[in-house]
């Protein structure tokens, strides 16, 4: 009995501890007692490994393989050409090309360039040039016509003066071309004109077979001939008859027209003077002059005799016969200008 009371009173003690635990109080009278122990956990959480992550890089000779080195090398390659070609070009132009060259890339808007641009090539507006094909296109058009002659390089001496002077060569070269193939117009034009002058005049018209006219390498030589039935000058003499000195005339009117130089040249056959100091070196020489004389009255300026010869007998017109007529003439030859 004893022991059922006492687990009785036990009970009722563990009722009011735990009416005071649930109040957060201890009831009135009752002696604080100690706070309960916490539950432990029932196992410990082991701890997370830690994560690497390992990056591997690759310094090999892979990056050799890459592209931008060439793209640095071309760049190099292309200013070492624009240096080596603006190095030529200064070397291989004079001071006015130079300058030529400088006006043709100046702004047209500050100044106006040396070199008209023509639009019938290339781009127009902005962008405005013209093909280097076209002849217009040359720094000197009027005696430029291919790309060769835009620039001479010069020569071994490496002399300005020498690259002028073939400039100018150049440029006279040229001159005297434009000059031979106007000539050569000019030559035939007068040949024409003598015929038809020879023909229309009744007078003339009896010695236009008297009259030769042949292309050398000097200019147009027009030689007058002496015949079986005719003679220009009386035997052994410088008089001339009366024909003669019209036809003389005549081809001097045509000749005073043109610039070209003339040369005189008188000839005979191989007939010897005989009891006199005479010889056929001054008759020659002097029916030359006399005809200079005629020529330059009617209208030949002086200046443009350049020469005045008697050769006698030493260039007959018919080599086989010294005493031919044929071979007493004078010869007048307009010469090719220089």
């Amino acid at each position: 009995m004893a022991e059922a009371a006492a687990e009785a009173g036990q009970e009722e003690a563990g009722k009011e501890v735990a009416a005071v635990a649930a109040d957060g109080a201890p009831a009135t009278g009752t002696p604080a007692t100690e706070p309960p122990a916490a539950e432990a956990p029932a196992e410990e959480a082991a701890p997370l490994a830690p994560i690497i992550v390992k990056k591997i890089i690759d310094e090999g000779h892979a990056g050799a393989h890459g592209g931008a080195w060439k793209i640095a090398l071309a760049d190099m390659m292309t200013a070492m050409m624009a240096f080596f070609l603006l190095m030529w070009l200064l070397g291989a132009t004079n001071s006015d090309q130079r300058k030529a060259i400088a006006d043709y890339f100046k702004p047209t808007s500050l100044t106006k360039s040396a070199i008209t641009v023509n639009n019938t090539s290339g781009s127009t507006g902005l962008m405005g040039g013209q093909s280097i094909i076209d002849e217009t296109a040359l720094p000197q058009a009027a005696a430029q016509t291919g790309l060769m002659q835009i620039l001479q390089p010069r020569d071994n001496t490496g002399s300005k003066d020498s690259d002028k002077d073939k400039a100018d060569a150049l440029t006279q070269e040229e001159k005297a071309r434009i000059a031979a193939e106007s000539d050569k117009a000019n030559f035939e034009k007068l040949e024409k004109e003598l015929k038809d002058k020879m023909s229309q005049d009744s007078d003339l018209a009896k010695l236009k077979d008297n009259v030769i006219f042949a292309r050398e390498k000097d200019g147009l030589r027009i030689e007058i001939i002496d015949k079986a039935d005719f003679s220009m000058f009386a035997l052994g003499t410088t008089k001339l008859n009366g024909k003669s000195q019209g036809l003389i005339e005549e081809i001097a009117r045509s000749l005073a027209a043109m610039p070209n130089n003339i040369k005189v040249r008188g000839h005979t056959d191989a007939l010897a003077f005989a009891g006199t100091n005479r010889n056929n070196w001054s008759l020659s020489a002097e029916r030359a002059d006399v005809t200079r004389q005629i020529i330059t009255k009617k209208g030949v300026d002086e200046k443009r005799i350049s020469r005045i010869e008697g050769v006698a007998d030493k260039e007959p017109f018919v080599a086989s016969d010294p005493l031919d007529p044929r071979n007493r003439r004078i010869s007048i030859t307009v010469q090719y200008r220089e």
